[in-house]
């Protein structure tokens, strides 16, 4: 009897621990971002972002944020479904696109500024700026002069700048290679930023410059106020959310909404501190809508990829 009594105990407890629900499998969510800092100090930045995420997705999903070494490699992890989703500026999302056959579902809307007013908007617009005192009234009488672009490969301040150069007729479109602005100007400098570019033309050692419409607030006031705009171009666009066609339904709208989410006052902080110091928010948007105009500036420039990319 006592040994009947005791198997039966165990085949009981045997049975309670076959029928007891197990713990569910933890969904992985991985988030590629452009390697702008040491990965350390990226990491440490994201870890407010991910709790939030992670509250809001529920305790199934884990957050996990991924910073490869380049941008190529942001592109490649959307490729191979190594990442789900990346925080992207807009030539890499633009390749994201092209090449990995990602989805552009979320456009950046930021501080900037269009013209003289300061606007929330998911775009803004470069120019062409000389000193107040200086000769020139158009482009074109700057031939043979002096340029300060700020990078070799600045969407704002350099790329959009050269196709509306060509767009104006005073640079050739390139059949091959990309376009030269030494084609137009007599010299060319590129001097590592817009507020180096603005100390040059202060200082007399170039003709005209680039600012544009999404610099600290400070330094934009500075430079209209002492020079004169002879152009413009744009719209150039901010910064994207990209995801993966790995990323399916329902998972896929909870992250764009959880994304959305950050737009509210009091999450703001989030992404300011982590992606973009003139973070708004998000809105819906797609590549044709966001990256259009991007788009066609390339395709006028011919302007390669290259891992100096900057917004």
């Amino acid at each position: 009897m006592r040994r009947l009594l005791r198997w039966g105990i165990i085949g009981g407890l045997l049975l309670a621990v076959a029928c007891a629900p197990r713990a569910a499998s933890k969904t992985r969510l991985v988030i590629a971002v452009q390697p702008t800092l040491a990965v350390s100090e990226v990491q440490e930045r994201a870890q407010p972002l991910k709790a939030f995420l992670e509250q809001r997705l529920g305790p199934n999903v884990t957050v996990e944020i991924y910073v490869p070494l380049s941008q190529a490699g942001v592109v490649e992890a959307l490729r191979f479904g190594q990442a789900h989703v990346a925080f992207m500026g807009p030539f890499a999302a633009y390749l994201a696109v092209e090449r990995a056959n990602a989805d552009l579902v979320l456009a950046e809307v930021r501080e900037v500024i269009h013209g003289d007013q300061k606007v929330e908007a998911p775009h803004y617009f470069s120019y062409w700026v000389v000193r107040r005192e200086a000769p020139y009234t158009r482009l074109a009488d700057l031939k043979g002069r002096r340029a300060c672009f700020p990078s070799p490969v600045s969407g704002s301040g350099y790329i959009a700048p050269l196709a509306r150069l060509i767009e104006l007729g005073l640079l050739p479109k390139p059949e091959r290679g990309e376009a030269d602005p030494k084609a137009f100007f007599g010299e060319v400098l590129f001097a590592g930023g817009y507020a180096q570019c603005w100390e040059a033309l202060k200082a007399g050692q170039v003709d005209v410059t680039i600012i544009a419409g999404d610099v600290p607030e400070a330094l934009y006031r500075e430079v209209l106020a002492a020079t004169r705009v002879l152009e413009q171009q744009g719209p150039l666009p901010s910064h994207a959310v990209v995801v993966s066609r790995s990323l399916t339904e329902p998972l896929r709208s909870q992250v764009i909404d959880a994304l959305l989410a950050l737009g509210a006052p009091e999450h703001r902080g989030l992404m300011r501190q982590f992606v973009s110091g003139l973070f708004v928010g998000f809105q819906r948007s797609d590549a044709q809508t966001h990256l259009g105009a991007f788009k066609a500036y390339l395709q006028a420039t011919r302007i390669a990829f290259t891992e100096r990319i900057t917004p």
